[in-house]
């Protein structure tokens, strides 16, 4: 049963589940000039890569019962994935795309250069399709799962963080991985 504070905060969440993706898309199609970001993408990387540490800290941290603990690791989670958020929307709006196995940098994928990376470029695709499909789904899940959580609704917390802690520690994680594939693609 939803508390009032969940009703209340219900159509926030929503809408943020709604306007985050929408707005991420519609920031692609704008390509600012003069911009030098090339130093965004390890960083947002291994912002990903904290959001994982904390993530799995949080779940030890309550599964030892340290409620104050999981509740500070968990914001912190949520921040470093705004703050991923935030460095790679500005890589993406200021920089050329990067694709894979482009060791030429030139933005075209040439046979030479395809035929180099045939055994691995499925993979990489595969991780990143779902990688980003699952971030959006995500946002809506996490944002479901804290308010549950801050309401204090906690059953139904417990029940939505089962599936919303794998997804959100997949996609930190696959961010990471699919960083360290196609780093050594950026010009």
């Amino acid at each position: 049963m939803a508390t009032d504070l969940e009703k209340k905060y219900r159509p926030h969440v929503i809408i943020a589940s709604i306007v985050v993706p929408i707005l991420v898309a519609a920031l692609f199609g704008i390509k600012l000039e003069g911009f030098d970001t090339s130093f965004l993408p390890p960083i947002y990387a291994s912002i990903n890569g904290l959001t994982a540490v904390l993530l799995v800290l949080a779940v030890i941290s309550i599964k030892k019962g340290n409620k104050e603990r999981h509740r500070m690791l968990i914001r912190m989670a949520m921040l470093c994935s705004l703050l991923f958020l935030a460095g790679y929307v500005t890589y993406h709006i200021t920089s050329d795309t990067t694709y894979y196995g482009d060791l030429n940098h030139n933005g075209i994928l040439e046979d030479s250069e395809a035929e180099l990376v045939r055994g691995s470029i499925l993979v990489y695709y595969i991780i990143l399709m779902s990688h980003i499909l699952l971030s959006i789904a995500v946002i809506p899940m996490v944002l479901i799962t804290y308010l549950k959580g801050w309401a204090g609704n906690l059953k139904s917390h417990r029940k939505w963080a089962k599936f919303t802690f794998p997804i959100w520690l997949y996609v930190a994680v696959t961010g990471v991985a699919v960083y360290l594939m196609i780093a050594p693609y950026y010009g």
